[in-house]
């Protein structure tokens, strides 16, 4: 089994304050915690961009079909810009956004780009007005199109340096603060492949504001690229009207989808619920998880997945904390919740998502958090006894929750 990395570290977590000690030490889950400044307002400044795109402190998270370049499965590998630089141009933010948009050509290949933010914690590099620090982006490599050969160059020079991109679905054995980088970085490139087109009136679209925004253009100049060496008379083409262009909407905005995930006491408090999904290895078992629906609390969320899945019955429910996750774009939201009494007797046949859902003690939760837990495609660790109990590990937010649990959360102490 691979080793576990450490957690981040929460925000302030040596600040007393009234909250710390009512609630406890908040909870920072793994993809969380992130050392850069997002400087979200910055990114329809194109000087920003350009500046910060041609900094020789900056750093490029190359992904190729959603891979991201590393030295091993524990150490990510950054580009510079003269890796990148045959691939993008000089500087692909030279152009306000609106110029972008007049000239936006729908057969043209641009290699997806997002600004992921400022490392601050290196001051002696990078500064625009009162904001300082070392700027990160993330670029997709994947070959396609007009820069298909470019972007195979660079795959290749990368590969004869025993660079490797990152196969698989969740790498979850970087160090925390890579992970935080790698998460959005996966998340958006994702979210910019899958929205090619408008959702309001199906016309290819646009990525600007640093690559966490798409548009829909009114007009398209790939009309007039094709009438190069032809007839010098073509004109960009108008589009049809879209609703997208008037007023404010949400069809072109990266979407994060509400994802609840609980640990349920029993009545009493002496046991825990844990399922087991289909394609779970044997004796692997978690938490219960869904989707929070439109026009539904997480509260209620909660109630309603484990009452699906599980037929308990659930009265209260407290949030523990949350974890980004970026497959393709789910915020965890950690709840532990606590069944009725009478509310208890296990069903199954309303959902049949789980093959098996069961109560577990207390003491047998914490010797599998102690010696038993794995990812999914991982063998467990060498002190694991056969037979017992398997648990995800503690880089999945489902640790982070029966960890509070057995670790002190019942038993008269309230802080989470």
């Amino acid at each position: 089994m691979p080793s576990q990395p450490a957690l981040p570290e929460p925000a302030h977590p040596h600040l007393d304050s009234m909250l710390t000690r009512k609630f406890g030490k908040e909870v920072a889950n793994y993809f969380a915690g992130s050392s850069l400044n997002r400087v979200s307002f910055l990114r329809t400044d194109q000087g920003f961009l350009s500046a910060a795109f041609r900094h020789p402190t900056t750093s490029f998270l190359l992904l190729n079909g959603l891979a991201p370049l590393a030295h091993n499965p524990s150490k990510l590998s950054f580009a510079s810009l003269k890796d990148v630089s045959p691939l993008m141009g000089e500087d692909p933010y030279k152009k306000s956004e609106e110029e972008l948009i007049q000239s936006y050509d729908s057969k043209a290949t641009i290699p997806q780009l997002i600004f992921l933010g400022l490392d601050e914690s290196e001051k002696s590099g990078f500064e625009w007005t009162i904001y300082k620090g070392a700027p990160f982006f993330a670029l997709d490599v994947t070959p396609k199109g007009s820069t298909e050969d470019a972007a195979k160059r660079l795959i290749q020079e990368k590969d004869s340096k025993d660079l490797k991109f990152l196969e698989g679905r969740a790498h979850m054995s970087l160090p925390a603060h890579e992970a935080a980088i790698y998460a959005p970085a996966r998340a958006l490139i994702d979210w910019n492949g899958r929205n090619p087109f408008c959702a309001q009136c199906g016309q290819p679209t646009l990525s600007i504001n640093a690559g966490w925004k798409r548009t829909c253009p009114p007009t398209d100049m790939s009309s007039v690229s094709a009438a190069i060496g032809g007839t010098t008379d073509a004109k960009p083409t108008e589009r049809p009207p879209c609703a997208t262009r008037k007023g404010v909407h949400n069809v072109c905005f990266p979407r994060t989808d509400p994802t609840v995930i609980m640990a349920v006491l029993s009545a009493d408090c002496s046991k825990i619920l844990l399922g087991r999904g289909k394609r779970f290895p044997p004796l692997w078992y978690s938490t219960l998880a869904g989707f929070v629906e439109p026009a539904e609390s997480v509260e209620e969320a909660v109630r309603r997945e484990v009452w699906e899945e599980s037929g308990i019955t659930l009265g209260r429910v407290i949030i523990h904390s949350t974890q980004p996750w970026p497959y393709p774009a789910n915020l965890m939201i950690g709840a532990i919740a606590q069944a009725v009494p009478g509310g208890e007797e296990i069903l199954l046949k309303h959902d049949p998502e789980l093959e098996d859902a069961k109560w577990v003690s207390f003491d047998e939760v914490r010797e599998a958090l102690d010696i038993g837990t794995s990812g999914l495609g991982e063998a467990p660790g060498e002190r694991y006894k056969e037979g017992g109990l398997r648990l995800p590990p503690r880089t999945a937010i489902a640790h982070q929750l029966l960890q509070a649990v057995v670790g002190g959360l019942v038993g008269g102490e309230t802080k989470i």
